[in-house]
């Protein structure tokens, strides 16, 4: 009878070895497999190596319940205070008055406005004190091997993300992000990070967790790289007659960001047009529901480049806006 007791003992401890290696490791072997393989062939990988180092990396249920859990329309009223806060606005005045000199050189090589830089670093991360906990392998491999929706995409970023350890140095299992596996001060993907960062200070890194002057040029290199005009208008909200307008707004309350209105048509419609837009330039209308009721904004081609960061009419709107904030409140310290 001990015996027989000790052989069930045993046999509890390894089905719970077995649930929790389900539970926190990869049971994908196959995956894994051609994934690393794939690795080897086309970026000459050492298998073994990636082999030992998906030996460490962890799957995280939460991060699958996180990415899962349906995003919550907030109406602009809402979402507006949750960006929009003194904390970041004087977070954001302190961060430009650190690193002037960087974002004075940043607006002259790249023309994208000292504040448009502070305020995409405030939204994502409250510069820098909110970048991200997880592992950023343990958030790609996660979703890369065990979130089918997304899969293909989140395999592209972990390979874009191995690319760029191998190329910058740096220890895969040591970098932190978000549970998506945005990385650094400006929250940039893998692909983005390659693509885009620069060593804007010369010392031969990039490095956007801990360098705000790499962090500044990355960000003013990746606007410029998505079209951004020098000293062309944002967003200008605007007042309306009747309600022909409204044919111009996106179906079922989508936010259309792209230009493809013109002057005329908008006028057409019974949109008053701000003075000295420059000749021929399109953009769109949307309509946010604000504190006082329906606000309608005419959002220009650079308020689309801002939308390239992050694909919402309300975060783009929060940039634009804290932006403003700490422009006023820049010129009102010099």
């Amino acid at each position: 009878m001990p015996d027989f007791k000790r052989f069930l003992f045993v046999i509890l401890l390894v089905i719970c070895h077995l649930a929790q290696a389900g539970t926190n490791g990869f049971g994908h072997n196959v995956l894994i497999n051609n994934f690393i393989s794939d690795m080897v062939k086309k970026y000459n990988f050492n298998a073994d190596e990636l082999k030992k180092l998906f030996a460490q990396v962890r799957r995280h249920q939460n991060i699958l319940d996180a990415i899962a859990r349906p995003a919550e329309s907030k109406p602009w009223r809402e979402y507006r205070p949750i960006f929009l806060t003194p904390d970041r606005l004087r977070g954001g005045l302190k961060f430009w008055q650190k690193n002037a000199a960087t974002l004075q050189r940043a607006h002259k090589i790249f023309g994208v406005p000292e504040e448009i830089i502070v305020a995409i670093i405030g939204v994502e991360t409250r510069y820098g004190k909110h970048a991200g906990r997880y592992p950023v392998i343990d958030a790609l491999a996660t979703l890369a091997f065990d979130y089918p929706p997304r899969s293909l995409f989140f395999r592209k970023e972990l390979r874009e993300y191995l690319l760029m350890t191998r190329e910058e140095g740096l220890d895969p299992l040591q970098q932190k992000g978000s549970y998506a596996g945005a990385m650094g001060m400006p929250q940039f993907m893998p692909s983005s990070f390659r693509q885009y960062a620069i060593d804007f200070n010369g010392d031969g890194q990039r490095d956007l967790w801990h360098n705000p002057a790499d962090v500044i040029g990355s960000v003013a290199n990746y606007f410029k790289k998505h079209h951004w005009k020098k000293d062309q208008p944002i967003a200008d909200q605007v007042s309306v007659r009747g309600d022909a307008y409204k044919k111009l707004l996106g179906a079922n309350g989508q936010h259309l960001l792209k230009p493809h209105l013109s002057q005329q048509t908008l006028r057409a419609h019974g949109v008053s047009l701000p003075k000295g837009l420059p000749a021929g330039m399109k953009g769109s209308l949307i309509e946010l529901e604000g504190k006082e009721g329906p606000e309608q904004w005419l959002v220009w081609p650079n308020f689309y480049v801002i939308s390239q960061y992050n694909h919402s009419a309300l975060y783009s709107m929060s940039v634009f806006q804290l932006s403003q904030q700490l422009r006023e409140n820049r010129s009102g310290e010099e």
